[in-house]
C-alpha cells in the first residue's frame, strides 16, 4: 500500500501481523465485545495502524468508532481509510486541507472463489474487459482487483455523499500499468463546485495481497470531472 501512495500527500501504516501491544479504547472494546477472535484481531490491529498514522501527522490517539454504514469516524480535520484481509492490515490518513477523500482496499491475491460474485459486481462491459486482460496476463487476479477497486471507490464516495453506492453504479476499467479508472453511473458528489464523475486510482499485487487506492487531492477537482 505504501508504494501505491508514495506520491500522495498521505501517511500510510501497514503490517502483516497482529502486534501484541495493539490495544483498544474502552468505547472500541464495546464494539467487538462479542466478536470472534479473528474479527477482534482485525479491528484492533487496523486501529493500531490508524493511530500510528495519525500520530505521524500530529493527531493524538483517540477512539476510531464505526459510524454510518460502518465507516470509520475520523478526528476532526482528518480524512482516512482502513482495510484488512488475511495477513494484512493498513490505514491511510491525511489532513483534510490536503486531501478531499480517499479509499483503500486489500484482498487476497487470488481469483474470486465463486463465479456468481463476479456477475454481482461487474457488468458485461467489465467482464469482457477482464476476460481480455486475463488472456494477456493470466497470472494477475483481475476479478479480485476489480472487486477491490470498487471497494476503494465506495470508501472514497461515501464520506462525500453519505449515500450507498452499488457495484453496478460505477464502471471500473483496470489498466495493466497499475492504474484504474472508475466512472460513476449515477450523480457524482460535488466538490469545489465541480461534480466528480470519474475517480482515478492505482493497484498493485504483491506478497499475496491485491491492493487498490484512490486519493482525491483538494487542489485538483477538475482532473476528476
Amino acid at each position: 500500500m505504501a508504494s501505491l501512495l508514495a506520491a500522495a500527500p498521505v501517511t500510510v501504516v501497514e503490517t502483516h501481523h497482529d502486534p501484541a501491544d495493539a490495544v483498544l479504547f474502552p468505547a472500541e472494546e464495546a464494539v467487538v465485545a462479542n466478536a470472534v477472535a479473528k474479527r477482534r484481531d482485525e479491528f484492533t490491529t487496523v486501529r493500531h495502524c490508524a493511530r500510528a498514522a495519525l500520530g505521524r501527522i500530529g493527531v493524538p490517539p483517540a477512539p476510531i468508532l464505526p459510524g454510518q454504514r460502518g465507516a470509520p469516524r475520523w478526528p476532526a480535520g482528518v480524512v482516512g481509510s482502513m482495510t484488512h484481509c488475511d495477513g494484512y492490515r493498513a490505514a491511510v490518513v491525511a489532513r483534510a486541507g490536503e486531501v478531499t477523500s480517499l479509499g483503500i482496499d486489500a484482498e487476497p491475491a487470488a481469483p474470486l472463489r465463486d463465479p456468481d460474485v463476479l456477475k454481482m459486481i461487474a457488468d458485461e462491459t467489465e467482464r469482457a474487459a477482464l476476460a481480455a486482460l486475463g488472456a494477456r496476463y493470466p497470472d494477475t487476479p483481475w476479478d479480485r482487483l476489480l472487486f477491490s477497486a470498487k471497494e476503494s471507490v465506495y470508501k472514497t464516495w461515501f464520506p462525500l455523499t453519505g449515500r450507498w453506492l452499488g457495484f453496478e453504479e460505477a464502471r471500473v476499467e483496470l489498466d495493466p500499468d497499475g492504474t484504474f479508472t472508475a466512472r460513476l453511473l449515477v450523480e457524482g458528489p460535488v466538490v469545489q463546485g465541480v461534480e466528480l464523475k470519474v475517480f482515478s486510482g492505482r493497484w498493485i499485487v504483491r506478497a499475496g495481497v491485491a491492493a487498490t487506492a484512490i486519493v482525491l487531492p483538494v487542489t485538483a477537482p477538475a482532473a476528476h470531472a
